[in-house]
């Protein structure tokens, strides 16, 4: 039996920079008993999409992405709709896909799940023909992108201050919205005002934020995010639900599934594409491509895992509802669950 051909594509400037490790991991743990395999380095922006997209036409059927969320989505739209697979070895300081579809962030782990090569057939999407595979959208989080690219500095600090820096003066939009799915029992327009809206492919942005936590890239279908404007004494816990998966149950969200919507704003501005910022004009089609993505996955990725943040951040939800009624009503009752929240904090 022949061996299958794979490629790694590793972006010597993502993440933590221990590029040099993980060759290491690579050359000693990859199962040369099933591939062949190459190792090249990027050298500069696109690079890998180039070397993704000529290793494609070459058939290499493994292609694997070493780096961040940037580095995985310039691979990805190299390769959709032929019969290469994408492979990922996470870097980045989000890792979103690679967290959707539980790829471990350990790169020996994730090593592992390339030597099993199993290989899912999933969706992906085009926000104005531009390919996205976990989310996209136009708002708050368009914006803080823009900010972000723009300071010129990595890392989560920078990203918090960028965050805070706009929620002090950034003021949500009216947006109109068309469902224009084949199977839509309504077509038509909704307004809405919102402090953003987010088509989701998979289920979080990155660092376990989940913003469409029922999202699966292979339903055919993107979520449809919409977060309606909220007070400064709600987006704590609009915070919290956001990384314990229950953000669906806050009444300022609005969620519908699609193949397919247009959004229309007043003007021009900003969106964003798996995180990466883009100037848009004010008509924005967003529509899912069905089943021509080929991507290694975790075989066990369908077994529901909860860590100990995930289990702490649903006391410290249910901890938040009931301080907000206690300060409606004047009442307390909430020391079991602070008792709960100290005793999983002695674990952290």
């Amino acid at each position: 039996m022949s061996k299958k051909r794979l490629l790694y594509i590793i972006n010597p400037i993502s993440g933590n920079g221990k590029k040099a490790n993980i060759i290491q991991a690579i050359e000693k743990y990859t199962d040369t008993s099933t591939f062949n395999y190459e190792i090249k380095k990027t050298e500069y922006a696109g690079h890998a999409a180039e070397l993704a997209k000529a290793a494609a036409e070459a058939g290499i059927e493994a292609i694997v992405a070493v780096g961040g969320d940037g580095t995985i989505n310039e691979v990805a739209r190299s390769i959709v709709g032929t019969s290469s697979a994408l492979g990922i070895i996470p870097c980045g300081s989000g890792n979103g896909l690679a967290r959707h579809l539980q790829i471990p962030m350990k790169s020996v782990d994730a090593i592992n799940i390339i030597n099993q090569n199993i290989v899912h057939c999933l969706d992906y999407g085009l926000i104005n023909n531009h390919p996205f595979f976990c989310t996209c959208g136009v708002g708050f989080d368009a914006v803080i992108s823009k900010r972000f690219a723009e300071s010129g500095r990595r890392g989560p600090i920078t990203y918090i201050e960028n965050v805070l820096k706009e929620s002090l003066s950034y003021k949500p939009e009216i947006y109109t919205i068309e469902d224009l799915s084949p199977t839509s029992s309504d077509n038509q327009p909704k307004k809405y005002q919102a402090f953003l809206i987010a088509c989701a492919n998979a289920s979080q942005y990155g660092n376990n934020a989940y913003i469409a936590p029922q999202a699966s890239m292979k339903d055919g279908l993107m979520d449809v995010i919409i977060i309606e404007p909220f007070s400064a004494l709600e987006a704590p816990q609009i915070a919290v639900q956001l990384f314990n998966k229950s953000l669906l149950k806050n009444s300022h969200i609005k969620m519908f599934q699609s193949s397919q919507i247009r959004i229309s704003r007043s003007s021009e501005g900003a969106a964003h594409c798996d995180g990466d910022p883009l100037s848009m004009s004010n008509t924005i089609d967003v529509k899912l491509v069905p089943q021509q993505f080929n991507i290694i996955v975790n075989p066990e990725a369908h077994t529901p895992k909860k860590n100990l943040f995930q289990l702490l951040m649903e006391d410290v939800d249910e901890w938040w509802i009931w301080q907000q009624r206690a300060l409606r009503k004047q009442r307390v009752g909430i020391k079991r669950l602070n008792r709960n929240i100290l005793n999983k904090l002695k674990k952290l």
